[in-house]
């Protein structure tokens, strides 16, 4: 058997041959992330904002507008973060927005 010592490890990062899971995706995935996430944020944040001012107008309790508005906030939050290349943080806020859009939803 054949165990690698941290003596190597070092030896490995010192020399540049030890290569980095983040490198394998290039400068054109990351513009394509960023505007995916932009994009995204974007148009969820408005149809939350459309269907909180569609549900305040109509008899629903007042949970349901609120809810909306504040997911298209979140939304909106992940549109700027993923403009700024936080990709993986705008993903998860995406989510979390549509989740409480979706409760909003729910609870009418």
């Amino acid at each position: 058997m054949s165990a690698r010592t941290d003596s190597d490890r070092q030896g490995d990062v010192q020399d540049g041959t030890e290569t980095d899971e983040d490198e394998e995706y290039g400068i054109e995935d990351a513009r394509r992330a960023r505007w995916t996430a932009t994009g995204t944020g974007a148009l969820l944040a408005l149809a939350g904002v459309a269907a909180a001012l569609l549900r305040l107008t109509g008899s629903a309790p007042a949970l349901v507008p609120a809810a909306y508005a504040l997911g298209a906030a979140v939304c909106a939050l992940a549109a700027f973060l993923g403009s700024r290349g936080r990709t993986r943080r705008a993903l998860w806020l995406l989510i979390a927005g549509v989740m409480i859009m979706a409760v909003g939803d729910q609870s009418d």
